[in-house]
């Protein structure tokens, strides 16, 4: 663990509700905060909505990052901040600043540099091409649920995923949900009139679920483990448990239903549905 969380704002709403959870997230695992605002070189060249007519543009990212950590020293008055002013390419200096941080925390959409985050090239560049963990957070959270969901496959991938959210239960003295989405092959003769078929093919994967699951519970003791072995596409099992999440957490990319590119259809299809912050988590191995 480096010790360090680096947040990324911009003054729009996602980005405030962003910098809250990094500021509670370095709280709890006591570690430092680096707050940083990117300043794209062109960016003077068109209409930046993100301040008025007498500010500067210049002293405009200065005014967000003095805004931002005065806010976390009231929010974790404890947290050591410090802030600075990027000038570049923002997903470049993004996944830079991600290489040594324990996770790069933004919000779901901003304006200037950060506009459509998610549907843009710039979330979809550092979720799935950041060398540590991409948390994206779309608003405040209103209820404390007091549980981690994670996307479990069985892959390498999935199980940089299962670190992760272990490592975020137990700051948050939470519960890890591994969510295990497997689907029937298509032809596949478990149809009308095979129901006793099909239980069994249900028991095998929740059985297969658990043996796979079961070196993780003895691993981490000290966090609760519950697993669901679904029957559907993993996209809509997970947003579903994110209603009753404080994070869900997937890999990069795996096995099956996780399969897929560099950023999966199912990590994609998360950011986008999920009703809770989204952590999209590399494989160690992965070099970017």
């Amino acid at each position: 663990m480096a010790g360090l969380i680096v947040a990324a704002v911009d003054g729009s709403e996602p980005a405030t509700a962003a910098l809250d959870w990094a500021a509670d997230d370095a709280l709890r695992r006591r570690a430092a905060l680096r707050i940083v605002h990117v300043r794209e070189p062109v960016a003077h060249e068109r209409p930046f909505h993100g301040h008025g007519p007498d500010t500067p543009y210049e002293d405009h990212g200065e005014s967000v990052l003095n805004a931002a950590a005065d806010r976390v020293w009231e929010r974790a008055p404890g947290v050591s901040v410090t802030a600075e002013v990027l000038t570049g390419s923002v997903v470049e200096r993004l996944r830079r600043e991600s290489e040594s941080a324990d996770a790069l925390v933004l919000g779901s959409r901003g304006r200037g540099g950060f506009a459509g985050l998610i549907l843009g090239s710039v979330g979809l560049g550092l979720a799935g091409h950041s060398r540590n963990p991409v948390v994206v957070v779309r608003r405040r959270p209103r209820d404390e649920y007091h549980e981690v969901v994670v996307g479990f496959d069985g892959s390498s991938h999935s199980e940089a995923a299962l670190q992760f959210a272990f490592d975020e239960a137990r700051v948050r003295r939470a519960r890890v949900h591994a969510v295990y989405a497997w689907q029937m092959p298509m032809f596949s003769p478990y149809g009308v009139g095979y129901g006793g078929a099909m239980n069994d093919v249900v028991d095998n994967e929740t059985r297969a679920a658990r043996m796979r699951l079961a070196p993780w519970r003895e691993k981490h003791p000290d966090v609760p483990l519950v697993e669901s072995a679904v029957c559907g596409h993993p996209i809509p099992a997970l947003a579903e448990a994110s209603l009753v999440a404080d994070l869900v957490v997937v890999g990069t990319r795996g096995l099956g239903d996780f399969g897929g590119a560099l950023l999966g259809s199912v990590s994609h299809g998360v950011l986008h549905r999920a009703h809770c912050p989204v952590a999209v988590v590399p494989h160690p191995a992965d070099g970017r």
